[in-house]
Formats: C-alpha cells, sequence, structure tokens
C-alpha cells in the first residue's frame, strides 16, 4: 500500500510538472523568446550548452531542459506502472500513452522552432500549430491524469451502463473545453502579435467592430470569436454541472460537477478581466492556468459518471 501511495504521489507530481511546462511554454510565447536558441534544434544556437547572451536565450533554453526533463519522468512512470502493477494494467497503459505525448509535444516545438514560426511570425501556419499544440497538451495532461487515476485503484471507465445522458453532456462539455482552448490559443498569439486596445464600457462594441474590419489582420478579426465560443462552452458546462447536482447522482460525482461550476464561473471572470486589462502576460498565465484545471475537474467528473456504482475495488487491468 505503502508503494502505491508513493506511485500515485509521484504521479501527482508528473502531472503538475507538466502543467508548470505547459505555462512556462506560454511564456516563451509571451516574451518572444522562441527564437532564443536561433533556429536550431535540439541543440541551442548550434551549441549542447549554449552562451548565455540574451535574456530570451535562458528562458528558451530553461524551457528545452524543463520539457526534455518531462521524457525522463515520463520513463520512470511508465518503469514505476509496470513494476508495481504489470503491463496490462490501465495505469500502465495510461502512462506509455503520456510519454507518447509528451514525445509528440516535443516534436510539434521542434517544428515550430525549425520553421521559425516563432517571434513575430503572424502566419495561418503558426495560428494552425498553435491550437495544435494546446489540443495536444490537453490529451497529455488527462492520459497523465489517467495515470493517478488508475494508479489510486480507481475502476475502468465504462461507456455502456454509464449514468443516462448525463455522460453524453459531460463528453459534449469536454468537446467544448477543446474548442474553447483551441480558440483561445489564437486569441491569445493574436494578443502578443498584436496587443488588444478592446476597452470593457459603451465603446466596447465600437472597438469589436474596429477588430473585425476588412483591413485587420485575421488573428485580430478572430480575436471575437474566443469569447462568444467560450461564454457558450460556460453555459453547457454550468448546465451539465447543474444537472449532474440534481440528478441523483453520487456525492462524488455531485462534488465534481459543483467544483466544474465554481472554476467555470471564475474563469469566465478572468476572461472579463483579461480584457479589460488587454490581456497582460501575467493575466494570461493565470486564465491558462485555470483552464487546465477546468479541463482536469471536468475529466474527473465524466470519469466519475462512468463509474458510478462500480467496486472501487475493481480491478483496472481491463480497459
Amino acid at each position: 500500500m505503502a508503494s502505491s501511495d508513493r506511485f500515485v504521489k509521484f504521479a501527482g507530481f508528473n502531472l503538475a510538472w507538466l502543467i508548470g511546462v505547459i505555462l512556462f511554454g506560454a511564456w516563451v510565447r509571451i516574451t518572444g523568446s522562441g527564437a532564443g536558441c536561433g533556429s536550431h534544434w535540439p541543440t541551442c544556437n548550434g551549441e549542447i550548452i549554449p552562451r548565455i547572451e540574451r535574456v530570451e536565450t535562458i528562458i528558451e533554453f530553461t524551457h528545452r531542459l524543463t520539457s526534455g526533463a518531462c521524457g525522463i519522468l515520463g520513463l520512470i512512470l511508465i518503469g514505476w506502472a509496470w513494476a508495481r502493477f504489470g503491463a496490462r494494467h490501465m495505469a500502465t497503459r495510461a502512462a506509455i500513452v503520456t510519454l507518447f505525448f509528451v514525445i509528440f509535444e516535443g516534436l510539434i516545438g521542434a517544428g515550430i522552432v525549425l520553421k521559425s514560426l516563432v517571434e513575430d511570425d503572424s502566419s495561418v501556419a503558426r495560428a494552425v500549430v498553435v491550437a495544435l499544440h494546446l489540443v495536444n497538451t490537453l490529451v497529455l495532461t488527462g492520459a497523465a491524469s489517467g495515470v493517478v487515476w488508475w494508479g489510486a485503484g480507481r475502476p475502468s471507465l465504462r461507456f455502456s451502463g454509464a449514468r443516462g445522458a448525463l455522460k453524453w453532456w459531460l463528453l459534449a462539455a469536454l468537446l467544448g473545453i477543446i474548442a474553447v482552448s483551441m480558440t483561445g490559443a489564437i486569441t491569445a498569439l493574436g494578443d502578443t502579435l498584436f496587443p488588444s486596445a478592446l476597452r470593457l464600457g459603451p465603446q466596447l462594441w465600437t472597438d469589436v467592430r474596429a477588430d473585425m474590419g476588412a483591413d485587420q489582420h485575421f488573428l485580430v478579426r478572430l480575436r471575437a470569436v474566443h469569447p462568444v465560443v467560450a461564454m457558450l462552452a460556460a453555459l453547457l458546462l454550468i448546465l451539465v454541472g447543474d444537472r449532474a447536482r440534481f440528478d441523483g447522482a453520487s456525492p462524488s460525482l455531485r462534488r465534481g460537477a459543483g467544483a466544474m461550476m465554481v472554476i467555470v464561473i471564475a474563469q469566465v471572470l478572468l476572461g472579463i478581466v483579461n480584457i479589460a486589462l488587454s490581456a497582460p502576460g501575467w493575466m494570461q498565465l493565470i486564465h491558462l492556468l485555470v483552464a487546465k484545471i477546468l479541463w482536469l475537474v471536468t475529466l474527473v467528473t465524466f470519469a466519475l459518471s462512468l463509474t458510478e456504482g462500480q467496486d472501487p475495488a475493481e480491478p483496472a487491468g481491463e480497459p
């Protein structure tokens, strides 16, 4: 039992580390440090250990080091899960999936550097890649949370026979978060390259119409899409959470739904503050962090809806 507890704590640390690296990656974008190592990868300015001549080099090189540590942690996680639970256990499988998406995340990062989709690049290609980058982080953190879930002895997820329509609504909520995250990544890129001039107040709609003008860059025109998608997704999450809380659900499912509702309301308020402050870098990081927390809480709530009524001690060796 003590070994299992240590494994779960390590898996939780791995998940927290991944989120930290994701936030650090956003900081690289915000500070324009993506070219801090030039167009070289995996070396930095053609060197294994670069000469530090710019702050941007420190930021980018540190990000690469912390990202590389994700691979090391992933290998340890697989080895520990394999030794502790066996190859067929869901915790081991989730650990393998986690490492796969860590590698894929690294390849996306390498592509961004090698194709020079950094600094002031405002191409469609960069917008597509940052959206893909964000979706990959959602899958990655979802897989990492699965290691924690099954490592703690939670039962396998069974879609058939799960709670009525609630499972479908929660799945829709997860898809909504993905859509919001994709538009949010593109909006954050636009806010970095073209600082927002939107102001809350009577002149807001005038500013929005100006941003939507045909003479504006496409990243500026797309800036209005994210708030609309976010509000629709927030409404869906609140309705789903309310249904889960008053639909005869178990206490754990009700708690998950309640937490989901509180976090989504907080996230909407943070979005409003972000607009009011013209999207400063530190506020973008807070907004991104809460988005990751909302994703994980919604994911856990969805998992609870798929395991409700099952024996918590049921083996998780088979999917």
